[in-house]
């Protein structure tokens, strides 16, 4: 017994990606499982799993700028140090390290960007600390090893 699609028959699929996201999402899994790849929205299918790659990368990104601004500030500000500052560090590792297990091929990706990343996390945390940038290395003081580290937290 085959599933029926959930879109009318009456609906092209380019109309329903732009008319219900959800429903043609529905309906492209069910056409990929019967087969039916002639009738498969392959435009908007392509740049769909295009942008889920850009996005697997954006939040690599954003999640090491937000451990090495946090590593940043643990090490520069130790007066002003707080569980929530190991909190987000903890957190944000945690994403990193489920990102790259579930997606070994981002580890090129995650040392490519760790020095870009860095000079975000650098003026995220002048912003942050008001310190002054030149405060904060212009090369990350961290290793990428230690950055994903569970166990690292800077010393002053």
């Amino acid at each position: 017994m085959t599933a029926q699609l959930p879109q009318s028959q009456t609906t092209s699929g380019s109309d329903l990606y732009e008319q219900d996201f959800y429903l043609w999402i529905q309906t492209t899994a069910e056409l990929l499982k019967q087969g039916r790849l002639t009738e498969v929205d392959l435009e908007n299918l392509i740049e769909e799993i295009e942008t889920m790659g850009r996005s697997e990368k954006k939040a690599l990104r954003s999640n090491l700028e937000m451990v090495l601004m946090h590593l940043l500030k643990y090490k520069y500000q130790a007066d002003k140090r707080s569980g929530s500052w190991r909190a987000t560090i903890r957190e944000h590792r945690k994403r990193l390290r489920e990102a790259l297990e579930e997606s070994p091929s981002l580890k090129p990706y995650f040392n490519e960007v760790f020095g870009r990343c860095y000079n975000d996390a650098r003026l995220l945390a002048t912003d942050e600390t008001e310190l002054h940038l030149a405060i904060f290395p212009e090369e990350s003081p961290f290793t990428p090893e230690q950055t994903l580290n569970p166990d690292f937290l800077p010393e002053p």
